[in-house]
Order: structure tokens, then C-alpha cells, then sequence
């Protein structure tokens, strides 16, 4: 399923009438230390996926240290007061469960999936990590090396990401958003047992928190145990999100990286979008719809054009990243064909580009991309994963679980005119970047 489509799959019951359109219909209440909480019923399997979100990610970093919240959550698996380094793991494991964690620009997570009478095993741990993280050079030191490992294998190994990275550096002028989740190389070997029980304390408390639970389970069930184990744990200050802000940009920017790795080249044009907690709705549910008609799949208009029309790539399209805490992107690209020089699908592609500004896209598609966006997401109450994914993303970047359950009424609601209106305010060349990956002739 295309990024689009997974960051808007909880659109299931959109073919109900939009005034009276539910997604998830899920509770939520919180805690007396501020903890919120929000549960997702179903019902198809009687298994549980228990996640806690904190609203902290890589954009909330001091500076000089890039890549602390991703060590962090590393760490976290490390062992507490009352657990060895590795034992969390090993008990979901023998009670049959899955995890993991990840982090982002904006929040960091941990989850769980288990059977549903294993629950209580995993909140009670991962209520113990929340407090009683126990860290010495010992157990640090040897992951500082693991995740340079991590970055040596999938960045400086990767032209890709590492164009990528230099991209993201590329579009923000000022704002934090230009530094890697992973970190810089050299910043990531001058964090130490110091940085990471620093940002632990700082950021990790139950009302800088969401938990989210969905699954075989009722609210009543979900409420008693997380007052048992989380609500317990006290509330503590936690700093103001303070990002610094991204200046007005007055130039394009272009970026190229060769690499004796590199294959098939590629280009892409990427602009600086509203995200869905930065700007208002008449912007960003416009540009969803806009990334389904330019960017949805084979009958989309980029590849019918760059690929199936003319002949120039073997494949094109746009993604719409909407889900940051700040900005968002709006990006285009393409791959040429065997043969086929790259200036030349980039030249076609900003040709399409053009056209669209000129002249706008018309109700017929905009009506076809709707349909297609719910017909995208009718499966998305059947995964476990999915609903609490989405609340967890938009409820750590400044949406409401309100916001999750009124898309389908939105997105059902926007017309021709907004999708022309937010293409002309999004895709200005000023602020832009493109970027390059193209192969090093051997020598």
C-alpha cells in the first residue's frame, strides 16, 4: 500500500453518509497524571497490540546532539531497577508476542502484540521502563557502536538514503527537520550515558504520553490496568516543544550524488507542504487528494504520462507527507528508462507540473480520487496495527482523536477549486529542492 494510503487507511466506513461517517469510534479518557488513552475495540481475533507513544522525537534534540531520541529508544530494551538488560523481551517472547519501537522528527514508540490475556504482562513492563530505566557506560557504550553500525549499513552504504539525507538538509534552512532521525556520525559518537539519562528524564513521563491500546479488549478492561500500572506513576514538568522556525525561503536548491552503486538513476522534486497540525484544513486534505490523482498508481496522471504515453520512465509519481508536527512535503519523482537521458524525464515531469499549475485539475478527477482513497482504506479495521498507528501519530503532532474520526466528512468535502488552490501555494519553485542519484562512470 503507497505511504498516502497507509497514513490514511482509517477511511473504512467512508461509504456511510459524511455527516454520520465513524472510523474507529474508539474511547478515550485520561489519567490523573495526565496520561491519555485511547482504545480501539475489535473484536476478529483475540489477540492485543499495546503501544506507548511519547511526544518527543529527533526535533527535539539539544543541539550537538543528533540521533539521542533514537539511541534512547535503543536503550530503553536495556533493563530497569527491577528487570536485566533484554529481559522485557525475552517475556514477550515466551508469552508468544511481538515487539519493536521506532522513532521519528516528532515522537518515538514502543509496542507490543500479544495474546489478549497477556496484556497485563506487557503493561506492567513497559510501565517499569517508563521510570526506572537503569543506564551505565557498561550497557551504553557497546550500543553507541551498534546503532554507528546501523548508520555505516543503511546510510553510508546506501547512496539513496544518503541523497536523502542530504535532501532533508537541503529544504530546511533553519528548522530541525534538516537533521537525520539516526544522527550525524560524529554527534552520535559523542553521546554518552550522560545525554541519554538527560533525555530520558527530561521528555519520558506519563503526561508527555499516549497510550494506545486496540484489540480483543474493552475500555473498562483497558482503563483498569492502566490505572493500576501507569496511572500510579507521577506526573512530571515537561518542557515546551520549542522548535526553531523555518525563515521564508527565496531559492530553489539542486543536489546530485553519484555513486559507482548506483543502477537505475532517479530524480526527485521535493517542495515544502502544510502538515495537518500546521495549517488549515482547506490546505491539506486538498493536497491528499491531489497526491491520489498525480501520484495514485498506474492510472494516475504521471505515470500515464511519463510512463505509459511517452515512453521516458519506468516509473513517476508524488507523495503528500502530511503527518509532521511543523511542515510537511509535497514530492515528485521519476526514473528514466534504458536509454533514456534523465534531463529528459525531469524536463517531462516539470512539464506535468506546469500544466497542473496552469490549469488545474478538474471535478471528474477529484471525485475519482476520493473513491479511490476509500476504496484504498476499506480494509483498515481488520488490522491490528493500523488504527492505533494513525492515533498515535496524529494525537503526538497536535490533532485530537476527533480529528482521526472526521476525515472521511472532510476529505468527502473537497472540491476542485481547493486541490487548484493548494498546488499553487504548495509547489513554488522557491521552495524546493531536487535531488539526483545518478550512476559514476567507472574510471
Amino acid at each position: 500500500m503507497r505511504p498516502l494510503l497507509i497514513a490514511l487507511a482509517f477511511a473504512a466506513l467512508q461509504f456511510a453518509p459524511p455527516a454520520a461517517a465513524r472510523v474507529f469510534d474508539p474511547e478515550s479518557f485520561t489519567l490523573d497524571n495526565g496520561m491519555q488513552v485511547v482504545v480501539i475495540t475489535n473484536r476478529r481475533a483475540p489477540i492485543v497490540t499495546h503501544m506507548v507513544w511519547y511526544k518527543v522525537g529527533a526535533a527535539d534534540e539539544s543541539p550537538g546532539e543528533s540521533g539521542n531520541a533514537h539511541f534512547l529508544e535503543h536503550l530503553l530494551f536495556k533493563g530497569t531497577k527491577t528487570h536485566g538488560p533484554g529481559e522485557f523481551s525475552k517475556i514477550v517472547a515466551r508469552n508468544g508476542g511481538q515487539e519493536n519501537a521506532f522513532t521519528s522528527q516528532d515522537y518515538t514508540a514502543y509496542f507490543q502484540t500479544v495474546a489478549r490475556d497477556r496484556l497485563e504482562i506487557v503493561m506492567r513492563h513497559e510501565a517499569d521502563r517508563m521510570v526506572n530505566l537503569v543506564l551505565t557506560d557498561e550497557i551504553v557504550l557497546p550500543e553507541r557502536d551498534v546503532i554507528l553500525e546501523e548508520r555505516r549499513s543503511r546510510v553510508d552504504n546506501s547512496p539513496g538514503a544518503q541523497l536523502g539525507e542530504t535532501m532533508s538538509a537541503a529544504s530546511y534552512l533553519n528548522h530541525p527537520y534538516r537533521l537525520p532521525v539516526i544522527g550525524w556520525e560524529h554527534e552520535i559518537a559523542s553521546l554518552n550515558t550522560r545525554t541519554a539519562l538527560a533525555f530520558y528524564r527530561r521528555w519520558y513521563a506519563p503526561n508527555n504520553a499516549v497510550l494506545i491500546v486496540a484489540g480483543d479488549v474493552s475500555g473498562a478492561e483497558v482503563r483498569a490496568l492502566a490505572e493500576k500500572y501507569y496511572g500510579k506513576i507521577a506526573a512530571r514538568p515537561v518542557p515546551e516543544r520549542a522548535r526553531i522556525e523555518e525563515p521564508p525561503q527565496k531559492a530553489a536548491r539542486r543536489v546530485t550524488l553519484k555513486s559507482l552503486q548506483v543502477r537505475q538513476p532517479s530524480l526527485t522534486i521535493r517542495y515544502l507542504a502544510p502538515s495537518m497540525s500546521s495549517a488549515p484544513h482547506a490546505q491539506t486534505y486538498p493536497l491528499q487528494v491531489l497526491d491520489e490523482i498525480l501520484g495514485g498508481g498506474a492510472t494516475s496522471r504521471l505515470y500515464r504520462a511519463l510512463v505509459v504515453e511517452q515512453g521516458l520512465a519506468t516509473s513517476a509519481g508524488a507523495g503528500y507527507s502530511s503527518g509532521g508536527l511543523d511542515s510537511g512535503s509535497f514530492s515528485f519523482y521519476a526514473s528514466p528508462r534504458p536509454g533514456i537521458e534523465i534531463g529528459k524525464v525531469e524536463a517531462a515531469l516539470r512539464a506535468e507540473i506546469a500544466r497542473l499549475l496552469k490549469d488545474g485539475v478538474s471535478g471528474e478527477e477529484v471525485a475519482t480520487a476520493r473513491k479511490r482513497l476509500r476504496a484504498g482504506a476499506i480494509y483498515a479495521r481488520d488490522s491490528l496495527s493500523t488504527a492505533p498507528n494513525i492515533f498515535g501519530r496524529a494525537l503526538t503532532t497536535g490533532q485530537s482523536v476527533a480529528d482521526v474520526e472526521a476525515w472521511p466528512e472532510r476529505i468527502e468535502a473537497v472540491t476542485a477549486e481547493q486541490v487548484n488552490a493548494a498546488a499553487r501555494a504548495t509547489l513554488r519553485d522557491v521552495q524546493s529542492v531536487t535531488g539526483l542519484l545518478l550512476p559514476e562512470p567507472a574510471s
